[in-house]
C-alpha cells in the first residue's frame, strides 16, 4: 500500500432528475441534491486512492461534513474534486469543493476508513437474523 497525502480525484457529472433533491425527498425543487452531492465526494474520494490499497482492501465513508453553498440546476455539470489531506493508520481525510459551471457549490471534509472487503462485508451479513432466530 502506498498512500500519501496529496492524492487527488476529480469527476464530472450533468445534473438529472435522479440526482434532484425532488426525486431524494430532501426538498421539492428540481435542483442538484445536496445528498447527491455527497454520494459524487464520496465516490471522488474512494476512487481517487482505491488504485492506491492493497488487493482485498477498500474504503468506506464513515463522516462528511460539508456545505452546500449554491444551487445547481437540470443539466448543468458538477465537478468534485477531492484531496487526501490527512492519513492515520487507517483513517483517511479528504478535503473536498464542488463547482458547478458558475462557480463553487459545495466544500469540506469527507472522512473514510481503510477496510479488508470481505471481514467488513462477513460483519454486516453476520447483522441479518439467522432462519430460525425472531
Amino acid at each position: 500500500m502506498m498512500l500519501e497525502t496529496g492524492i487527488k480525484g476529480k469527476q464530472t457529472i450533468t445534473v438529472n432528475h435522479a440526482q434532484t433533491a425532488a426525486h431524494y425527498g430532501s426538498g421539492a425543487l428540481e435542483v442538484f441534491a445536496t445528498p447527491a452531492m455527497i454520494a459524487l465526494l464520496e465516490e471522488t474520494a474512494w476512487k481517487s486512492v482505491q488504485p492506491f490499497l492493497d488487493a482485498g482492501l477498500g474504503t468506506v465513508g464513515t463522516r462528511v461534513d460539508v456545505r452546500h453553498l449554491a444551487a445547481t440546476p437540470l443539466g448543468m455539470q458538477v465537478t468534485c474534486e477531492s484531496e487526501l489531506v490527512e492519513i492515520d493508520r487507517r483513517r483517511l481525510v479528504f478535503k473536498v469543493d464542488v463547482f458547478d459551471e458558475s462557480g463553487k457549490i459545495g466544500e469540506g471534509t469527507h472522512e473514510r476508513f481503510i477496510i479488508q472487503n470481505d471481514k467488513f462485508f462477513a460483519a454486516a451479513n453476520a447483522k441479518k437474523p439467522q432462519k430460525g432466530d425472531r
